[in-house]
């Protein structure tokens, strides 16, 4: 198997071995562990799970969605045929509503009807959240030119978690941060996860944001180099388990499946030039062999 299927089997034998099961705002318990460490050179391998299939297209065009288009609107998703934001989308009359677990007056958690008025004008958006907060700041233009102008600079940063804008958000980022430096010619990464949906939103994100390194690299004149991954709170949802542990079967009996290769349009010199229409057409994977689908269940 690749390097990253064994350390992502890892991760889920560890939570389903020591991780302890708690309740939170979804009604979905989870299985958790309080914190874990990924590192990645992507000069050995592009990061894409085997043990199940990922669809790159989705992950690379809600990774532009973020950094690119720089647009917290859903349609943008949807006209895509991405359909991983819908159960955030804010409706035409800019009302977001759900059930979740939450604390009442004694501190317990009770199921309750959540409802919340965003206004209309941030209809069909998940608010301000993601691509609003990189649009605000300007980001991802600060991050290249530094990378262009100053890649000594030590204050390569991108945080998503802006504290003026978390009532406002539908969904607070759960990949919060990423830091950036260059180091013999390569641009590493160190991106920080508050919360991780192990089955479902770590194989799409670990994804993502190499080829965000890799596109990055590529108009910059630099080389991809490496990504540490931190996250807290690492988990499973319990109605997950079953899929967990078919996956953790598929690794354990299947013979050995390489890592693909990214390949990247070499004559895209300007990240925001990327392809982003439905056919991602600058963006694709050579020789993915990978064991099939496995369906999770999203925990809203």
């Amino acid at each position: 198997m690749s390097q990253w299927d064994k350390d992502y089997i890892g991760l889920c034998k560890r939570i389903l071995s020591e991780g302890i099961e708690v309740e939170n705002r979804t009604g979905i318990n989870t299985i958790k562990v309080p914190s874990h460490h990924f590192h990645f050179d992507l000069q050995q391998e592009f990061p894409i799970l085997t043990t199940k299939q990922l669809f790159i297209r989705q992950a690379v065009l809600e990774m532009l969605w973020i950094y690119q288009a720089q647009s917290n609107d859903v349609r943008w998703l949807q006209e895509r045929d991405v359909k991983i934001w819908n159960e955030w989308e804010i409706d035409e009359n800019g009302i977001w509503s759900a059930t979740q677990m939450l604390a009442d007056e004694n501190g317990k958690l009770i199921k309750q009807e959540v409802q919340k008025n965003f206004g209309r004008e941030f209809a069909h958006t998940i608010g301000t959240a993601y691509g609003y907060i990189v649009n605000k700041f300007q980001m991802t233009q600060n991050l290249i030119n530094t990378l262009k102008n100053n890649r000594n600079d030590r204050r390569m940063i991108m945080t998503l978690w802006q504290n003026d804008y978390l009532e406002t958000a539908v969904l607070p980022s759960c990949v919060w941060s990423s830091e950036w430096d260059v180091t013999d010619g390569k641009l590493n990464c160190w991106v920080h996860q508050r919360s991780c949906d192990v089955p479902l939103g770590l194989p799409f994100n670990i994804t993502q944001y190499a080829v965000l390194n890799c596109m990055l690299a590529q108009v910059c004149g630099l080389k991809p180099g490496t990504i540490d991954w931190s996250i807290k709170d690492a988990h499973i949802y319990v109605n997950q388990v079953e899929g967990i542990k078919e996956q953790i079967r598929r690794f354990d009996e299947t013979g050995d499946l390489p890592a693909p290769e990214l390949w990247l349009n070499p004559e895209v010199d300007d990240f925001f030039k990327f392809d982003n229409s439905r056919d991602c057409k600058d963006v694709k994977l050579i020789n993915y062999q990978h064991l099939g689908k496995i369906s999770f269940p999203i925990a809203q």
